[in-house]
């Protein structure tokens, strides 16, 4: 639990005041001594915030904050949902074939069976790799995503097109991994104009890696 300056003092606030507003009506001297532990227990608060940086246990990005900008350590990836306005309407399969050069075609969920024998498989996201959600009742088709960042062993950055059937491209939204075994079979995505994460759960067939990047991984834990 983290709490500014004011969020302790008001967490102390019930105790401390009431206890000085008694110690007043009490005479001065027990007046005097609530004082002094009030200004003892704030010198002791704010000695603690005097921490320098290298002591100071880095911050991990917060999927609450839709305009948070990723913390030092990868400093190339901006960690700020958001949908692109103008351009043409895309579809998912042919922008995330352009954004990680997997030659597949067809409809989204069939990458993964076309993807057996030509392309790496794995149920663990790499930054580079393309998301396969598995075909359902709301995803008729599936769906494609691609993998910018990991940034613990249950979240990740996407990139992806037509998201919920809009045609338009979402840039930098969260997913995390909601599955009872930690294997991303099962995700949630960030719903942006909310700035939350999306209520929704959806499958997924797995990752597909490109060919002479499979291994490698992109993380910020």
């Amino acid at each position: 639990m983290q709490l500014d300056t004011y969020g302790f003092v008001n967490l102390l606030a019930p105790d401390l005041w009431y206890g000085l507003a008694d110690s007043k009506q009490a005479g001065t001297s027990g007046f005097m001594r609530a004082s002094v532990i009030l200004a003892a227990t704030l010198a002791l608060f704010l000695g603690a915030c005097g921490a320098t940086p290298k002591e100071s246990a880095p911050a991990r990005p917060q999927m609450a904050q839709s305009t948070a900008a990723m913390p030092s350590q990868m400093p190339q990836i901006d960690i700020r949902p958001r949908i692109l306005s103008g351009g043409k309407h895309l579809q998912c399969v042919p922008y995330a074939r352009a954004q990680s050069g997997i030659q597949i075609r067809g409809d989204a969920w069939s990458w993964w069976p076309a993807a057996k024998g030509k392309y790496r498989r794995g149920a663990h996201p790499h930054a580079g790799a393309v998301m396969v959600f598995s075909r359902s009742k709301r995803l008729k088709r599936g769906h494609l995503a691609y993998v910018r960042a990991v940034i613990s062993p249950r979240e990740i950055i996407v990139s992806q097109a037509n998201w919920l059937n809009r045609g338009k491209i979402h840039e930098d939204i969260p997913v995390r991994d909601v599955s009872a075994n930690n294997d991303w079979s099962l995700v949630r995505v960030w719903y942006v104009p909310g700035g939350v994460l999306g209520k929704g759960r959806y499958a997924v067939s797995g990752f597909i890696y490109p060919n002479g990047s499979g291994t490698q991984q992109a993380s910020a834990y």
